[in-house]
């Protein structure tokens, strides 16, 4: 490491209510911005509906804060060492408030947009730095604790989302999906800043890779636009997506080799000499990106082909929030205790059963039997999540946390944006496919429609209800394709984390005191 790098921050730990208001209030911030993934899942079609666009520009909405959300997570070890990490997460924490206010008033897509990248420009840095927080306020010896309750507000963040932004599209407007992160956002930072001050924050005065910045937008943006885009213009048979690819390409070379040799980086790559972080970043980014995945296409499925409202999808989805809570301590307990690479790979393993499962859905199943997959994936996600988030941290040396906490939620939120577009161009194309061999293995369709028409309907109508039922099966046919493609990438996640070598005995993430 360079001279330029902080030391550790040497405050003492807090104690006492002042520890646990600090920590919630922390968590509380974390939560918001994990939050802010998914709350507009639900509310695509209303969003859509309002600024007179289709669904499938709405959803810009998704990614466009999932790629800045990524863009700026990496960039949280630099900022902290150069303005200190209370300071940045206080500062990120207004601004989260600010620009949620922007995003309610707008009135265009554009705008809307605009201040989605901005929202998730500052909630990138509230991601990680959470994290080291939670570490500098705890005890050395209650490490693990800290850790839960981060795991605990970004896992729960995801699954809350889809509940209460069916529940506000539905019954005030979607606007107030962001107006109401303004109020909760300026009480959390006014909270910390009166909790936390007068305590002393390390800095160094590192010059700024300004380069790095500007290869590191390119590449991640273009990336994006190819993943978001090509689906509408039949991919690289269009021009710009040709281009698009290219400049992603070759962003992300020269990014990696100007990193790599810069005096100053502004993402510390050589976090990735440590081959426990390696491979724990790389199953926490698949395994989290699969999740993900089921979290988009599960309540676009349920509002456009199973007759949901936004506000019932959004139950659907949230319902495996009440054993993940619950699971939550005695998962922390024992990767405590036990090989933590036994554990996520338990998790993954059931997650990846629970996709399996999924496959056996039908288009006439009730909500109970959609919750049973729900409620039981909890504990399972909380099984990856916890250890792995962990597992990450306590791989490098503890003036590289700050730097392995960025990068390695940087894989997890980019893999997030990527699964998101990658689920919904396959959904679509799957769909597209099914509904052609479906009609064209339809031998009786003609003889069919006769006998709707025979029945009373008119020739108009009976083509029209056997189409809709076509398009319907197709779709569902689809759904469970995708169900399919998760639970492979679950399979090959949890076979991904044995190589990560043996952890020496419980993983320790306290080396920030």
């Amino acid at each position: 490491m360079t001279d330029t790098v902080a030391k550790p921050n040497m405050a003492r730990p807090l104690t006492g209510a002042t520890l646990i208001l600090a920590a919630l209030l922390i968590g509380l911030g974390n939560f918001l911005v994990v939050l802010d993934t998914t709350i507009a899942n639900v509310s695509i079609p209303h969003i859509a509906g309002s600024l007179g666009v289709s669904v499938t520009e709405a959803t810009w909405v998704i990614t466009s804060y999932a790629v800045a959300d990524a863009i700026t997570v990496p960039l949280a070890g630099f900022l902290a060492r150069r303005f200190g990490e209370q300071r940045v997460f206080i500062s990120a924490f207004i601004a989260f408030g600010a620009f949620s206010l922007l995003c309610g008033l707008a009135r265009s897509l554009e705008m809307l947009i605009a201040g989605r990248v901005l929202l998730g420009l500052a909630g990138g840095m509230i991601i990680p730095l959470s994290l080291t927080l939670l570490l500098r306020i705890f005890p050395a010896e209650k490490a693990t604790l800290a850790t839960i309750v981060w795991a605990m507000t970004t896992t729960v963040a995801p699954i809350a989302g889809p509940i209460l932004g069916g529940i506000i599209s539905d019954n005030a407007g979607w606007e107030w999906i962001f107006f109401l992160n303004v109020p909760v956002a300026a009480a959390g930072a006014a909270g910390l800043f009166y909790l936390l001050r007068g305590r002393p924050e390390k800095t160094a005065r590192s010059p700024i890779d300004g380069v790095g910045l500007v290869l590191l937008v390119i590449w991640v943006a273009s990336l994006q636009i190819v993943l978001d885009e090509g689906r509408n213009r039949d991919w690289f048979a269009a021009t710009e997506i040709r281009v698009m690819a290219v400049v992603a390409a070759i962003g992300f070379i020269s990014f990696l080799i100007w990193e790599l040799t810069a005096k100053h980086p502004i993402v510390n790559l050589r976090v990735f000499r440590h081959r426990g972080f390696v491979v724990a970043s790389v199953t926490y980014a698949l395994g989290f990106g699969a999740y993900f995945a089921t979290v988009v296409l599960i309540p676009l499925w349920l509002q456009q082909n199973m007759g949901y409202t936004a506000t019932w999808a959004g139950y659907a989805t949230g319902i495996m929030g009440i054993f993940a809570v619950l699971a939550s301590p005695a998962i922390g307990a024992a990767a405590a205790k036990m090989d933590v690479r036994l554990i996520i790979s338990t998790g993954i393993a059931g997650m990846g059963l629970i996709s399996l499962w999924r496959t056996g859905f039908t288009p006439d199943m009730t909500f109970l039997q959609m919750a049973w997959p729900m409620l039981l994936t909890g504990p399972f996600l909380m099984m990856f999540f916890i250890p792995v988030t962990g597992l990450c941290i306590a791989s490098v040396e503890p003036d590289e946390q700050a730097d392995a906490s960025g990068i390695s939620n940087f894989l997890r939120t980019l893999t997030a944006a990527f699964a998101a577009s990658l689920v919904q161009t396959g959904w679509i194309n799957a769909a597209r496919i099914n509904h052609s061999e479906l009609v064209g293995a339809m031998q009786q369709g003609p003889s069919t429609i006769e006998a709707m028409v025979a029945s009373g309907l008119s020739h108009e109508t009976a083509t029209t209800l056997l189409s809709n039922v076509v398009e319907s099966q197709s779709v569902m046919l689809a759904t469970l394709n995708m169900f399919a493609a998760v639970a492979l990438c679950f399979a090959f996640t949890g076979v991904l984390i044995w190589l990560a070598p043996k952890p020496k005995g419980p993983i320790d993430t306290s080396g920030g005191h």
